[in-house]
């Protein structure tokens, strides 16, 4: 298989896996629907950030090192089904005055933050990484690490081109659910029970595979 070739079916595995909904897709609708576009810019601003990290680990082997460490990983994926409930159940007690205390450049910075956390605490991410990524890393097409990079690049970029999109349009949704306080509190709770709901697939996930 040529390089090309190996790019493109990279590409069309990384945009199927960020193209379906989980935690950062779920995370960036939230943001967007209570705090607005630049909340969910923000928000897919520090998913970019987790993406770029994900793939600075893959190219240095994180599949190696969990092979040595497998007792790390578990407790990982249940940290990170623990952190999404929280930013659920923080979404749906805080939804009756999102328009409020969701906006400026505080909200933005936070969206980021929790973004990033979000991102790197993904065990749909991990998995990706863990069991598809290294296998697109081969040394008869050059240098790993300018490999890493490329397909780094890439997954910032369909991360962008998703995310964005999805913040831009739930935002401009978000401006005319803002006139109706009831409507926008209804939109953040459901948007924080999906996060709370997708925590609790995880945990049962893992309680099944323990």
């Amino acid at each position: 298989m040529a390089y090309s070739e190996n790019l493109w079916l990279y590409f069309i595995l990384l945009f199927g896996i960020i193209i379906v909904p989980g935690m950062d897709m779920l995370f960036v609708l939230a943001n967007a629907l209570t705090g607005g576009r630049s909340a969910g810019l923000a928000a897919t601003g520090g998913i970019m950030l987790g993406g770029a990290v994900h793939a600075f680990n893959g190219a240095l082997g994180i599949g190696l090192l969990a092979s040595f460490l497998p007792w790390l990983f578990n407790p990982l994926l249940v940290v990170g089904a623990l952190y999404m409930g929280w930013i659920g159940v923080t979404l749906m007690r805080s939804s009756i005055t999102v328009g409020s205390t969701l906006a400026g450049s505080h909200s933005s910075w936070r969206a980021f933050r929790q973004g990033a956390v979000t991102c790197l605490i993904n065990p749909k991410a991990y998995l990706f990484m863990l069991a598809v990524y290294p296998q697109f890393l081969k040394p008869a097409y050059g240098p790993i690490w300018i490999q890493g990079v490329i397909m780094g690049l890439m997954t910032v970029g369909v991360q962008l081109a998703v995310y964005g999109t999805l913040a831009v349009t739930a935002g401009r949704s978000r401006d005319l659910l803002i006139s109706n306080p009831g409507a926008t509190a209804l939109a953040g709770r459901i948007a924080g029970a999906l996060l709370v709901v997708v925590a609790a697939l995880g945990l049962w996930h893992e309680w099944r595979a323990s």
